[in-house]
């Protein structure tokens, strides 16, 4: 039975961001390092060599694209694939139909759009055809694949990190859509320079939002008398209305921002921290997230310079659980900008490092008698607690009492610095080792002197 036309029949026009997508390597914008004369993925494609890869970058930065042009470049049929919508028993019936391939002497290339979604299971089911040559994987991913990419597949695929466009390369774009019979070169359309960089800033280093927005701006400018189409500011900033922040929750951005927010206030720049700490908030993030991160920042990286940020820190997290978003933004804000003010120190955390490192070497390191606790008969008679003597009883309030393991004996982990508060807390640490000190060289004295009591001479 032939089906009869209908009104809806016609094809329905491709976006703009589908009919611009470039063909060969010298259409696609962006990505020099790679794609310029001579260097490296444009002499694999160039010259059909390719191996397994992936390509590594945000969204909108052309992972897509640059597999199609290999697709019309190289001398192999090539299968797309998507890690969202297929599972194991496509995977095995797509490497059949290359294993048949390879029997007739055909390459195939297998182009596997955001293989960071795909599980354990799905990743190893490609590994056996990648080490056979069976295929050639060419995976895209805005994730770090270090993390989302099991260690043997990974290690047998070249990484190439793709870019964010630059405003100059997305205006360059734009201007092309402007031009090409494939965008909107069969028709007039006048857009300033200044809003033609808007869209370029909006788009945030994305080709495909920018074309979007493009679309969208052209799709709703105005008419001019001469029946051109006036695309203004006021046009632009109606169709974006909000600048959408570059944020997910569970993928690498979330890490990128955090880091920024704290080595902001690591590095005492107030503003920075604020603006990294909005980011987070208006993307949406779980205010109580940040609270923890101040909290760790607190002891990190201020410490002993003031004690008095980990009680702040604290009190903004339970603040922020108390009233919640979004009233309990600025209890962050006064939090963070403490943290960037207050003076810095991280000799706890370098400290405990150095004693970590010790503890997980010396595990068996026994406890010193005089400092293990005999509550027993037996204990007490193979000599636990023997020459113990409580400090609240001495008039120093410090016993010369030996408290590390013999073989850590001087040993030093906590090395105050000289910033806010810890100056006067180390110059405490110093009296307390230098009156240990004097006490060792009394004992050493005593002992020399045949066992005569040098404190009472």
């Amino acid at each position: 039975m032939t089906e009869q036309p209908t009104f809806f029949s016609g094809a329905a026009p491709q976006p703009l961001a589908a009919r611009m997508r470039p063909r060969t390597l010298d259409e696609i914008v962006g990505q020099r390092r790679l794609l310029g004369e001579g260097k490296i993925l444009r002499r694999l494609v160039e010259n059909d060599a390719i191996s397994s890869m992936i390509f590594w970058g945000p969204p909108g930065v052309g992972k897509t694209t640059l597999a199609s042009v290999v697709a019309n470049v190289t001398k192999s049929k090539f299968i797309d694939f998507s890690a969202v919508t297929s599972g194991i028993k496509e995977i095995r019936a797509v490497m059949q139909e290359a294993e048949r391939n390879r029997a007739y002497g055909q390459r195939t290339i297998l182009f596997v759009d955001e293989i960071h979604r795909f599980n354990k299971a799905q990743q190893d089911a490609f590994l056996p055809f990648v080490e056979k040559g069976s295929i050639i994987l060419i995976g895209a991913t805005t994730e770090n694949p270090s993390f989302e990419v099991n260690g043997a597949l990974l290690s047998r695929c070249k990484v190439f990190v793709l870019e964010a466009l630059s405003e100059d390369e997305i205006v360059e774009l734009l201007e092309r859509a402007l031009r090409s019979p494939q965008g909107f070169g069969g028709q007039s359309v006048r857009i300033d320079g200044d809003v033609l960089r808007l869209v370029a800033t909006f788009s945030n280093g994305d080709a495909r939002t920018a074309l979007s927005t493009l679309e969208m701006a052209v799709l709703n400018g105005d008419q001019g008398p001469d029946g051109a189409v006036v695309v203004s500011r006021e046009t632009v900033e109606q169709c974006t209305s909000r600048k959408s922040l570059l944020y997910d929750k569970n993928g690498e951005e979330h890490y990128n921002l955090i880091s920024a927010l704290h080595k902001s206030m690591r590095n005492s720049d107030a503003d920075a921290a604020l603006y990294w700490l909005a980011r987070m908030l208006e993307a949406g993030e779980d205010p109580l997230y940040i609270a923890r991160r101040v909290v760790r920042f607190a002891s990190e990286d201020v410490g002993m310079a003031d004690t008095r940020a980990l009680q702040l820190a604290i009190a903004a997290y339970q603040g922020c659980h108390y009233i919640g978003p979004p009233e309990c933004d600025v209890i962050l804000a006064e939090a963070v900008v403490f943290m960037a003010l207050a003076p810095k120190s991280n000799a706890l955390y370098v400290g405990y490092g150095a004693a970590k490192k010790d503890a997980l070497k010396m595990l068996a390191e026994p406890v010193p008698l005089n400092i293990r606790n005999g509550v027993t008969k037996l204990m007490r008679e193979v000599g636990y607690g023997a020459g113990y003597q409580y400090a609240h009883d001495l008039p120093d309030k410090i016993a010369d009492m030996q408290c590390l393991p013999d073989s850590l004996l001087g040993t030093r982990y906590y090395h105050p610095t000289e910033e806010g508060f810890e100056r006067n807390y180390g110059e405490r640490y110093r009296q307390i080792l230098e009156w240990k000190e004097s006490a060792a060289r009394r004992a050493e004295k005593n002992r020399a002197d045949g066992g005569v009591d040098s404190k009472k001479e």
